[in-house]
């Protein structure tokens, strides 16, 4: 073999060499300094609108994008001794809805979802395995999938006390001897400081870094 192709693959070498431990230092540093996770979504507090009484729907203009402030009339329901206006409790936008004027309601009939646009959040999904790292007001990244390249930053403002699959209707059981434990996860909830000027719904994907 040539001396200079043995010169060139010395070199080849070592730049793969320099790039792997570059690499590795890179992801140790980042374990040790940040919790990251991808198992995330922007949340928020869903409100319904629901009919106030037995009757018909009369009026309603809780269209989907409307936003409304507490006691504001979104409709109303014509009962046999009158009329009843159906009002939003707190503030928010529209974002479902199922109202039709004309037809027949009962009391407590769902007939929007609301939230508040303005104030939504993150709920992260944490590995048990990492969450003794985890404290209140920790600063986060967070990354929001449908808008690439913008980073927003938050805080971790609540830590669930429970695993997210103790809510689940077929929650794991570990009576059989067959059992395979599942690494669980702990939703915690990460307030963001400013959405800069991106529109953020309920349900987008996420990722998040937090600073350890």
């Amino acid at each position: 073999m040539k001396s200079s192709n043995l010169v060139l693959i010395n070199v080849l070498v070592i730049l793969l060499i320099v790039a792997g431990g570059g690499a590795a230092v890179y992801y140790y540093m980042q374990s040790v300094n940040y919790i990251s996770t991808d198992n995330a979504r922007v949340d928020g507090q869903a409100v319904s609108i629901a009919a106030p009484a037995d009757g018909v729907l009369s009026d309603w203009t809780g269209a989907v994008g409307q936003t409304f402030t507490p006691g504001q009339r979104v409709g109303a329901v014509r009962t046999p001794a009158g009329t009843t206006n159906i009002t939003a409790s707190v503030k928010g936008t529209v974002v479902q809805q199922s109202a039709v004027v004309g037809s027949i309601v009962g009391a407590g009939t769902p007939l929007a979802r609301t939230y508040d646009l303005d104030s939504l959040w993150v709920t992260a999904n944490i590995k048990e395995t990492r969450i003794r790292d985890v404290k209140a007001d920790q600063v986060v990244d967070v990354y929001v999938d449908a808008y690439p390249g913008t980073t927003l930053t938050g805080k971790i403002s609540q830590i669930g006390l429970a695993t997210a699959g103790t809510f689940s209707l077929l929650p794991a059981s570990n009576t059989s001897s067959n059992y395979t434990k599942v690494t669980q996860v702990i939703p915690v909830t990460v307030t963001i400081d400013n959405y800069r000027g991106v529109g953020l719904l309920p349900g987008m994907n996420a990722r998040i870094r937090i600073h350890k």
